[in-house]
């Protein structure tokens, strides 16, 4: 019997790796990957990836300016070196993220979406081989709608705890939404104080509406869950579009060799009985039923913060080392 990785990817599922430490990417062979400011963080500490850090503080400090103004081109530059990298390593996309301290504006979202395009572009690298990735704010949906449209660039939109932010994103024409699991779980567990069996997982219940209501509906976003604590949660949602895997759980699945039968099935998605609902022209709604959702409404608050923490501890580091660039 071939081994439980394999046999998710004969489910239909595309495996994305999720990980900054490209070393590490290409043993899995996964078809994508996907990066954040945290991944990209725990991967700068590495010796390995120093050259990459060098070139960015090069950089920077070629752009001029006042300090934080070089840090922030570096801190951009460094998220597509990584990105340039990975995409030596895999066949298809890699996901950059945008600052989450943009997260609330829609149309600095979009101006550091485009320049990461154009630094990509810079490096030969072409927007179809990009996904930007952005909150799942109102405001981030908004912009996401906008490079879809006007741009033709294609977004990620992360973060994302709820069927409200999903259908939003896909009525704005998000090429791909990553629905988190493992942090659905940690709130349901932390809060009413039990563990859960895979087949009970509220992660994995959120992905699977998802999932439904996209298939019954006939819409075109990508399902990638993403954000796993254990192998459970990733068997469960074979057959999901798309999953991001971390390296450890990669490693687990190729050493496995139990059965990993389709547990999604988009044929019978479509006789489920659901109710549409629509968010693209109607913000209080969105934003009321959203609220509803207490879950949703805490991680996605204590999301942005981690990021936008690590995003800050990055340019703390890149600051320092520009302090001390010498050509």
């Amino acid at each position: 019997m071939s081994n439980s990785l394999d046999q998710l990817k004969a489910t239909g599922t595309v495996v994305v790796s999720d990980s900054g430490d490209f070393a590490s990417i290409g043993k899995y062979k996964p078809q994508d990957a996907t990066t954040n400011p945290s991944l990209i963080l725990a991967a700068s500490k590495k010796a390995e990836y120093a050259k990459l850090i060098d070139v960015a503080i090069a950089y920077g400090k070629k752009q001029g300016g006042d300090i934080d103004s070089q840090v922030d081109h570096a801190l951009d530059r460094l998220l597509v070196e990584f990105g340039t990298e990975i995409l030596k390593i895999i066949p298809g996309k890699v996901s950059t993220e945008v600052d989450a301290q943009f997260s609330f504006d829609t149309k600095k979202s979009v101006e550091k979406a485009l320049h990461i395009i154009d630094l990509y572009k810079e490096q030969g690298i072409s927007k179809d081989r990009i996904l930007i990735k952005i909150a799942s704010t109102w405001e981030g949906i908004k912009a996401a709608e906008i490079l879809q449209r006007d741009h033709g660039v294609n977004c990620n939109l992360t973060l994302m705890f709820s069927l409200v932010q999903a259908i939003g994103a896909a009525e704005a024409g998000a090429y791909l939404i990553s629905p988190f699991v493992g942090r659905i779980l940690d709130w349901f567990k932390a809060a009413h104080k039990k563990e859960y069996v895979k087949e009970e997982d509220p992660g994995v219940a959120s992905v699977k509406s998802i999932f439904n209501y996209y298939k019954k509906f006939g819409y075109k976003t990508i399902v990638m869950g993403a954000s796993f604590r254990n192998v459970g949660e990733i068997t469960e949602l074979a057959g999901c579009d798309y999953l991001t895997i971390s390296p450890n759980l990669l490693e687990e699945l190729m050493n496995s060799s139990e059965a990993v039968p389709q547990k999604l099935n988009a044929s019978q998605s479509v006789s489920a009985s659901i109710e549409r609902k629509t968010y693209i022209k109607d913000e209080p709604t969105f934003r009321f039923d959203f609220n509803e959702d207490q879950m949703a409404v805490e991680k996605l608050r204590e999301g942005i913060s981690k990021f936008a923490a690590d995003a800050v501890t990055l340019k703390n580091v890149l600051k320092q080392k520009l302090s001390e660039y010498k050509p």
